[in-house]
C-alpha cells in the first residue's frame, strides 16, 4: 500500500503561484511514478503532469510553460510548481502512484494509490 496525502491548494489570484506537495509513504517511493490529476466541476477528472522514477516528466498541453512536476526521494514527496495561474485552473487537484514506470502515464486507470485532493481555486 502506498498512502498519498496532497497539501497547498488554497485561493490564489489569477497570475500568481502555488506548490503543491503530495507526501507519501507505505513503498519504496523512488520505484513509484507519480502523477498529477486534476478534477473541476462538472468536468472529467484530467492529467496535468507526472514524473516517473528515474525523473522524467510529461505534462499537458494545457499547462505546458506554466506547471512544473518535481520529486525528492528523500523526502518521499511529489510536488507540482503551478505559476501564471488562471480561473480555469480552478478545481481539485490529486496525486497518484504507479510502480515502475519509465514514463509517467497520463490516464486515470494506470495509477494504482490515489491522494485524497486538495482544492486549488484561482479569482479573477
Amino acid at each position: 500500500q502506498v498512502q498519498l496525502v496532497e497539501s497547498g491548494g488554497g485561493l490564489v489570484q489569477a497570475g500568481g503561484s502555488l506548490r503543491l506537495s503530495c507526501a507519501a509513504s507505505g513503498r519504496t517511493f523512488s520505484n513509484y511514478a507519480m502523477g498529477w490529476f486534476r478534477q473541476a466541476p462538472g468536468k472529467e477528472r484530467e492529467f496535468v503532469a507526472g514524473i516517473s522514477w528515474i525523473g522524467l516528466t510529461r505534462v499537458a498541453d494545457s499547462v505546458q510553460g506554466r506547471f512544473t512536476s518535481s520529486r525528492d526521494n528523500a523526502k518521499t514527496t511529489v510536488y507540482l510548481q503551478m505559476n501564471s495561474l488562471k480561473p480555469e485552473d480552478t478545481a481539485v487537484y490529486y496525486c497518484a502512484a504507479r510502480a515502475y514506470v519509465t514514463s509517467p502515464p497520463t490516464t486515470e486507470i494506470e495509477y494504482r494509490y490515489w491522494g485524497q485532493g486538495t482544492q486549488v481555486t484561482v479569482s479573477s
